[in-house]
């Protein structure tokens, strides 16, 4: 009789399997779900049952969601995930990772600040701009556990992925949150200022009614699949400044456009508008 499950991890060519709260052990029927994307963590999966801990993937369910980098499937919510300090948060950074978010398609998008007991100062002009943006923004600390219990409540029934540059303390959190994770934990290289990889694969861990996603850090994230054309759609603020004067616009150079004034005139953060412009020379360049 086959039964349905959630894929936890791929290792090995073994497929974790989340069936019914049991872990089950699996391997593939054949070659016709074989490639890079045939089996992510987070697909539903339709498998037969070869003993009490063993099965048979005999296929896979539609995705509603695909998180590119990294891979992830089905998921409800990403936690883009900086530090306040140690390393310090560039917004550019930020705003690349929140516009990758955006692109993926998945409804919630939730900005957590970690670290925040490191901070030297008040957070507030640095998270004013994302606020004004629509995104929820939380200041936690793994280390003194300010605002876990706010960022425990966002993860409650949702299958979450964590993501952010690397050394941001995202596996430092959810061991803060659910010590029995165990997960590996890293400092940050005093040498470069970036954290170093701890987190190996994506994986769903079973959290509050859902699942959380430890994933690994990147230092950079690359803008691949976004056109120029659509990364305006990724900052939806802009959408509070219509009447640009072409339609459409890209809001760079053009005359009598909208979004530009709205920064010039203080409207708009100068932060987010300036990390547009250098993502969008960006993606220009990488298409020349």
């Amino acid at each position: 009789m086959h039964q349905y499950g959630r894929i936890l991890k791929v290792y090995n060519s073994v497929i974790h399997v989340s069936v019914n709260s049991a872990e089950i052990l699996c391997k593939l029927r054949g070659k016709s779900t074989r490639g890079r994307d045939a089996l992510l963590p987070g697909d539903i999966v339709r498998l037969e049952r070869i003993s009490s801990t063993e099965g048979v993937i005999e296929g896979t369910e539609p995705r509603t969601s695909l998180l590119l980098r990294p891979r992830v499937a089905n998921l409800t919510q990403i936690v883009v995930t900086v530090a306040a300090a140690a390393p310090n948060p560039h917004p550019l950074v930020v705003s690349r990772f929140l516009v990758l978010a955006e692109h993926s398609g998945i409804d919630h998008i939730v900005l957590c600040i970690n670290k925040i007991d490191l901070a030297g100062g008040n957070m507030t002009e640095f998270c004013t701009p994302y606020e004004a943006a629509g995104y929820p923004v939380l200041l936690v600390s793994a280390v003194n556990g300010t605002g876990l219990s706010a960022l425990q409540e966002r993860l409650a029934g949702e299958i979450t992925v964590f993501a952010g540059p690397s050394g941001a303390g995202k596996s430092s959190l959810l061991n803060a949150m659910d010590s029995s994770l165990a997960l590996a934990v890293g400092a940050v290289s005093e040498k470069i200022g970036r954290g170093r990889h701890t987190t190996r694969r994506a994986e769903l861990l079973p959290f509050a009614g859902g699942y959380v996603v430890d994933t690994p850090g990147f230092t950079q994230q690359e803008l691949t699949g976004i056109a120029a054309d659509e990364l305006a759609d990724c900052f939806p603020e802009f959408l509070h400044f219509p009447g640009c004067r072409f339609t459409p616009c890209s809001h760079s150079h053009e005359p009598n456009c909208a979004v530009k004034a709205a920064a010039e005139e203080g409207r708009l953060a100068c932060t987010r508008y300036d990390a547009y412009i250098a993502l969008l020379d960006e993606i220009r360049s990488v298409r020349r």
